[in-house]
């Protein structure tokens, strides 16, 4: 029997603490949780080989003791083992990955501080594994940090979240004097979800670093989004999402990138299929690295197939590319070159 999205949620709210259970007792709760990625991928960029890389290989304890009925406090702390430079090669060590203190209700919600992803981190559309629609982005735009807070609260039919964050550890590219806010509201009515976002940026002081950039940039980033989800048929997903992204840095014009974009996907006994596809536009034109070339407008798409070896378990093939640009050089010396196509072949598992 099909469960619309409302029952779906109510079940996901009751196992949000899932996991292997190590310890449970005199009121205290031990999960063991865990995910690991292995892909061999040939990214979308101009010139890209095949390679292997790790892309998770994560795992964390989340411990709660139950103060009643009702309340819970809880502590949660993770160990990255696939960080950037692992990812990459070049480094064997395991770093630190999110780690707060937090209180939990039914009735009331969530509220963790500590090292953690912010609101924002949860938007974006489609079953992608390496190819997705997440155009509307910046490449600095910092949805997980130290000294952060979050609230969330889940009742089923209407939900949403806020978060803060500062960075005078000077760590999240924010700026010794910067600071983000995020948040989302939802409702979730027979069969569709619907989810609004909202997100707001001020880059400054030492270490700022808007968009990304090499060197000190201060400004401001902006973003809001809504997205809206349809599981009308039972085993398939439609999504659809509206982006608008701007990047206002200081003493400079400001950039707006708008992105439509839609994704599905299909189940079929243990194999899902799933596709996508994203358009952005930007409001100014962009070189594409010849004397004369400009561009505005950036294409993403993905299609995928993935089996469910174990509960948990995925072995999947995607092919995603998009026709934007890349710089393969640096700031200084720019070498900017046309993105393609991509592959990726892996296996993902997590508890």
């Amino acid at each position: 029997m099909k469960k619309t999205l409302v029952a779906l949620a109510v079940l996901a709210a009751g196992s949000a603490q899932a996991g292997i259970e190590i310890y449970n007792e005199n009121k205290v709760t031990v999960n063991l949780k865990g995910d690991i990625e292995v892909v061999y991928l040939k990214d979308v960029t101009d010139g890209a080989e095949f390679q292997q890389q790790i892309q998770d290989a994560d795992f964390g304890f989340d411990t709660r003791y139950a103060i009643n009925d009702d309340l819970q406090f809880g502590a949660y702390w993770e160990f990255d083992g696939a960080n950037d430079s692992v990812t990459k090669g070049t480094s064997k060590t395991v770093e630190a990955g999110n780690t707060y203190v937090g209180v939990y209700s039914q009735a009331a919600g969530s509220l963790i501080v500590g090292r953690l992803d912010s609101v924002l981190d949860d938007a974006g559309i489609g079953s992608d594994y390496q190819f997705g629609v997440n155009s509307f982005f910046s490449k600095g735009s910092p949805f997980g940090a130290d000294e952060s807070v979050r609230y969330d609260l889940d009742k089923g039919m209407f939900y949403g979240a806020l978060a803060y964050k500062q960075d005078k550890n000077g760590n999240a590219s924010l700026g010794k004097d910067g600071y983000m806010f995020d948040g989302k509201v939802g409702v979730r009515v027979a069969d569709f979800d619907f989810t609004g976002f909202y997100g707001n940026a001020d880059f400054s002081g030492d270490d700022a670093r808007l968009g990304g950039s090499e060197n000190k940039l201060e400004g401001k980033e902006t973003l809001y989004a809504v997205e809206g989800r349809w599981a009308g048929v039972e085993n398939l997903n439609l999504e659809l999402g509206y982006y608008n992204m701007k990047l206002d840095p200081t003493g400079d014009e400001s950039l707006t990138r708008q992105t439509y974009a839609f994704a599905a996907d299909y189940t079929i006994n243990q194999i899902i299929i799933a596709a996508g596809v994203s358009q952005s536009k930007y409001d100014e034109d962009l070189s594409d690295g010849t004397a004369n070339g400009t561009w505005d407008t950036q294409t993403n798409w993905f299609v995928n197939a993935g089996y469910l070896v174990a509960p948990g378990a995925t072995v999947y093939a995607e092919v995603g590319g998009n026709d934007g640009y890349s710089n393969l050089g640096t700031t200084a010396a720019p070498d900017i070159k046309q993105n393609g196509t991509g592959f990726a072949v892996g296996v993902k598992a997590e508890f």
